[in-house]
């Protein structure tokens, strides 16, 4: 193992990405609820616009955390502690630190600073890092030796920290990328268990959790999870109940704090926009980590955070160090935070020099690093050690968003090439993030809000775009709160004062806590959230996206929605009204699927029997539970997400359209007897893109069957 690089991952386990935002058209407007009208913006500046971009104030994305940015330090990195590290992350604003590096965690030994096997740099021991940590404002996140350590190696360690240093390190994780070990056939994580299998995992965790928590009971313990529809995901080895994420949760959820997961773009492409379509995907694939933690975790899942505690376009090739990267850094970090993940973690502050291209018109060092390490390939050379690469700036500009206890909100574009970040300010200002993924042209933005009305001064307007040696404040210039340009492969935020006596920091009430889920049926769902000072009422409004629509309203701090389909997912927040009728800023947000009918005439059970990643085979049982006999029967589903497909079946006769799927009954088939007297299967080989969540609702003949 090279002290520089990675260990490659195996065939097949290339990361990709979800959804950072749904085209919007200007018509879809008339979906917002009165509450979030379009607010008249100042006049527009001449000139004819190329992307449209939308924010929705009232629609959020859950509040900024105080480690939402970090990065990975590792022990074999000679400069992870220089002072320029620590100067140049406080400036980012990085809140996180994780240590001691990837796939080093599992041969590192604490108490002696070694890692048999692998480099340990000087000056990159526990206390030294921690000084850096501290320099920098940020929090550790610290990996537990679990391939060659035990239990109490890691209460050892805990006991040290925070008892015998008084750090205050909250966040520990059992282990690095765990499911590596070879059970499934490839492996380059370090692992001495006699038994490698995710059950044994699961086991360890608890027996570190206990050891761990039994030293400093406020510690948060984290167990690794494998990205949902990237390698091994939907692999069940011999003798496991389940794949390693429905195995590990089914043991653990009730003793872990939060879940780490790792993801990478994959690819080797050279153009900012290659990398964000396979961005596209990573929400799809963090919606079914917390789905999965929702199953296992129940009412306890809003407890169990996520975090992304490694991140990189690629684990090899071009464009590491080059400016499209910086794009993707910023475009990333906003993705995966509006997503739910509380920790956001660059692979890696330092890393070393790879393949050199030029990319842009730059060198690039195929450098997977934020900061130059000053190595070299062959006859060239890095920059001076700590000088940022792109994907630093690309950080720091979503710094330029906002700070801990701000809100993330919606925004939108109408073009591929723009995406767009915003973040209510909690002062009552409002930031949109804007990245032009173009090389070659400058993209002219027509900006909308909703629930948010600006004023006539002019914006602040911070830039990263070539020439630029950091962020850059822009002076003058065409941009205002309706239309700004953004440059050709550039970063772009812009920062607006709310009108007078307009925004939550003009209302009296406050922001109310995020919505519970106290009880959920097949049509209903019961909420209830702490209330907020000030409030005469409660307002809960449903996101689609950009859009909200009012659901209930109440005086009290609850409220039951009525009438909801079966099966179907909703996103919720909460805004306090004052009695003057203003509304604060929203809760963040709550997500939750209604079931199945309990006293449903249909039973189905959907069963996965193995998988591959990005392929898999499910088989289907069929109940009919009526008093009379089907005779000619059809079954139909929807996929959750638009990359799911069947490719051949038995049993049945299989048509697919878009998402939905119809299977009939081959011809021949018997009748289904009454009561669950018969059953009827067929199963099915499936491709999967990305994450391959359950389908939720299954109808035979037309009605809607029970889960079982």
């Amino acid at each position: 193992m090279s002290p520089l690089r990675r260990p490659a991952r195996p065939a097949g386990a290339g990361f990709r990405p979800l959804a950072r935002g749904a085209t919007v058209l200007a018509a879809a407007l008339a979906l917002l609820s009165p509450l979030a009208g379009i607010a008249p913006a100042a006049p527009r500046a001449a000139g004819a616009a190329d992307a449209e971009v939308q924010v929705n104030a009232q629609a959020s994305l859950g509040r900024l955390s105080g480690t939402a940015r970090g990065v990975n330090t590792a022990i074999w990195d000679s400069h992870m502690n220089d002072p320029e590290v620590a100067r140049l992350m406080k400036a980012a604003d990085v809140g996180a630190m994780r240590y001691p590096g990837g796939s080093y965690a599992d041969i590192y030994h604490w108490q002696t600073h070694t890692a048999p096997g692998g480099h340990v740099a000087p000056g990159t021991g526990f206390d030294s890092f921690m000084d850096t940590v501290r320099a920098t404002g940020a929090q550790p996140i610290l990996i537990a030796d679990y391939g060659s350590g035990t239990p109490e190696e890691a209460a050892g360690w805990v006991r040290y920290a925070n008892v015998t240093k008084n750090y205050g390190a909250k966040y520990w994780e059992i282990g690095n990328e765990i499911y590596g070990n070879g059970h499934y056939g490839s492996g380059w994580e370090h692992d001495e268990h006699a038994d490698k299998s995710p059950q044994e995992y699961a086991r360890q965790v608890r027996a570190y959790a206990a050891a761990m928590k039994a030293v400093d009971p406020t510690v948060k313990i984290g167990a690794v999870l494998t990205a949902p529809g990237e390698w091994p995901d939907g692999v069940v080895g011999d003798g496991d109940p389940g794949d390693w994420n429905h195995t590990v949760l089914s043991q653990v959820a009730d003793v872990v704090d939060f879940v780490s997961v790792h993801w990478y773009a994959g690819g080797s492409d050279t153009t900012a926009q290659d990398a964000t379509a396979r961005l596209a995907r990573l929400p799809g694939e963090l919606r079914e980590v917390r789905s999965q933690i929702d199953r296992y975790a129940g009412t306890g899942s809003p407890r169990i955070g996520i975090a992304l505690t490694e991140i990189n376009a690629n684990t090899g090739g071009a464009r590491l160090t080059a400016r499209p990267n910086g794009l993707f850094a910023a475009d990333a970090f906003m993705t995966a935070m509006e997503n739910g993940v509380f920790s956001v973690d660059w692979w890696n502050t330092h890393n070393g020099a790879g393949g050199i291209t030029t990319v842009d018109g730059e060198t690039d060092y195929g450098d997977m690093g934020m900061l130059s390490s000053g190595a070299c390939t062959a006859d060239v050379c890095e920059p001076a050690p700590n000088t940022p690469f792109h994907p630093y700036y690309g950080m720091k500009m979503t710094s330029e968003l906002g700070t801990a206890g701000d809100t993330m909100v919606a925004a939108a574009s109408s073009a591929q090439d723009v995406s767009a970040h915003a973040v209510l300010r909690r002062d009552g200002r409002l930031s949109v993030l804007l990245v032009n993924e173009n090389p070659d042209a400058a993209r002219t933005v027509d900006l909308a809000y909703a629930g948010f009305t600006p004023s006539g001064t002019a914006p602040k307007v911070s830039r990263y775009a070539r020439g630029d040696s950091d962020i850059t404040e822009v002076t003058g210039g065409e941009a205002s709160a309706s239309q700004v340009t953004v440059p050709p492969y550039a970063l772009l935020t812009v920062t607006l004062e709310p009108r007078a006596g307009t925004g939550p920091g003009a209302a009296a009430a406050g922001t109310p806590g995020t919505p519970r889920l106290e009880a959920v049926t097949d049509t209903t769902a019961r909420l209830s959230w702490e209330g907020a000072p000030g409030a005469a009422r409660y307002l809960v409004q449903e996101r689609d996206g950009v859009h909200t629509r009012l659901a209930g309203e109440t005086t009290g701090t609850s409220v039951t929605l009525r009438n909801l389909p079966p099966g179907s997912t909703h996103t919720v927040d909460v805004l306090a009204a004052d009695a003057s009728g203003r509304l604060s800023a929203p809760s963040s947000p709550l997500a939750f699927t209604t079931g199945t009918p309990a006293d449903a005439t249909c039973a189905v059970t959907y069963h996965r029997d193995t998988g591959w990643g990005n392929g898999f085979v499910a088989t289907v049982t069929v109940r009919n539970l009526s008093d009379t006999a089907i005779t000619g029967w059809t079954v139909d589903w929807d996929w959750p997400t638009d990359h799911q497909s069947v490719s051949s079946g038995w049993g049945a006769t299989f048509h697919q359209t878009g998402s939905h799927v119809r299977v009939t009954a081959p011809e021949g088939a018997g009748p289904l007897a009454p009561d669950g007297g018969s059953t009827a299967s067929f199963g099915f080989v499936g491709a999967n893109d990305g994450p391959n969540p359950d389908p939720t609702v299954f109808r035979l003949n037309g009605t809607v069957c029970s889960g079982g």
